[in-house]
């Protein structure tokens, strides 16, 4: 029997609220868990943008290097900041219910023309009497894909946790910011200007909370089967997959969703070059049955499809 099972996790709000989580579950079937706080690298630089930093499990590495270490029992993360290949020794131990996947557009202030967000909300033109934005984010996916519909745009970078982030917009001269709306709603700092970006394309496995842990810790991997949820886990399996044939990572503009409906699987995803101006796309309708490979063949399709050019834009990119 298990004494006591450590949590580590990182130390910003929306991160502590996602561990917290794991613990209620874990104490609800019996297991006593405490919170172990740790630092990460992606914490510590708030100023270089992400897909400049050149690595990927940024905000991961520092928990995963504790849980090797064995000064951690479980970590946990937002799924889609886990790179598709977990260090050896590290096992998925559980994929949490899916919050929402969607990104949101967070207004600096009350717009008094409601039909000009609107129209950002459904991805339409604003039309020429209104001055191109600025936007903010620290993803090069939402910027890939905001470019991609609103060309004359400019997208700033935009770095830190979400309290920071919010802050930031509050001081800066940018129109808005793009953020997930999981991390916002989870940890109630959903401005109620907020606007759902129906358009866009969440990142790979947007929304959902895994808690990973040594693959010879058979008692922990036992101690989470109880809260782990098999359709998210389908779900953000398969677009995990998509992102790890196409060779991506939090650093590249690919983009997908799984959703189940009717014991179907519905899959759409895309990858758009950086400055927007070219987007390969893909949908796949399957029986759940036959959706374990749907991610792979995906990514090879709409490789044949055109995405070469943008991985050769991408690649071009990083030299």
């Amino acid at each position: 029997m298990i004494n006591q099972i450590r949590i580590g996790t990182r130390e910003s709000q929306l991160a502590l609220w996602q561990a917290e989580l794991v613990q209620k579950k874990l104490s609800e079937n019996g297991f006593d868990a405490v919170l172990v706080p740790i630092k990460s690298e992606g914490d510590l630089d708030l100023q270089t943008p992400l897909y400049d930093m050149g690595v990927q499990g940024i905000f991961t590495r520092s928990l995963d290097i504790a849980l090797l270490n064995n000064k951690i029992d479980l970590a946990v993360h937002s799924m889609k900041d886990v790179p598709t290949q977990l260090p050896a020794g590290i096992v998925q131990g559980a994929v949490l219910t899916r919050g929402s996947f969607k990104d949101i557009l967070v207004p600096k202030k009350k717009s008094d023309i409601d039909s000009h967000w609107q129209k950002l909300k459904k991805g339409e033109p604003l039309g020429q009497e209104y001055a191109p934005l600025t936007i903010a984010t620290s993803s090069i996916r939402r910027k890939a894909q905001w470019l991609n519909h609103y060309p004359d745009h400019t997208v700033e970078s935009l770095r830190g946790n979400v309290n920071t982030r919010l802050n930031k917009l509050e001081e800066s001269n940018w129109d808005a910011a793009i953020f997930a709306a999981a991390g916002l709603e989870r940890i109630g700092l959903r401005p109620g200007t907020a606007i759902d970006l129906d358009w866009m394309l969440p990142a790979p496995a947007q929304g959902a909370i895994v808690a990973v842990c040594r693959e010879q810790d058979l008692q922990t991997r036992a101690a989470c089967e109880a809260f782990n949820d098999p359709q998210t886990a389908l779900c953000t399996f398969i677009e995990r997959d998509f992102l790890r044939a196409l060779l991506g990572g939090c650093s590249t503009p690919i983009s997908a969703l799984a959703e189940i409906k009717d014991r179907t699987v519905h899959f759409l995803g895309n990858i758009v070059s950086p400055d927007g101006k070219i987007k390969v796309e893909i949908e796949k309708i399957l029986p759940v049955e036959q959706a374990g490979h749907l991610g792979e063949g995906a990514a090879q399709e709409i490789m044949q499809k055109g995405a070469p050019k943008v991985t050769e834009m991408l690649i071009n990119a990083k030299k």
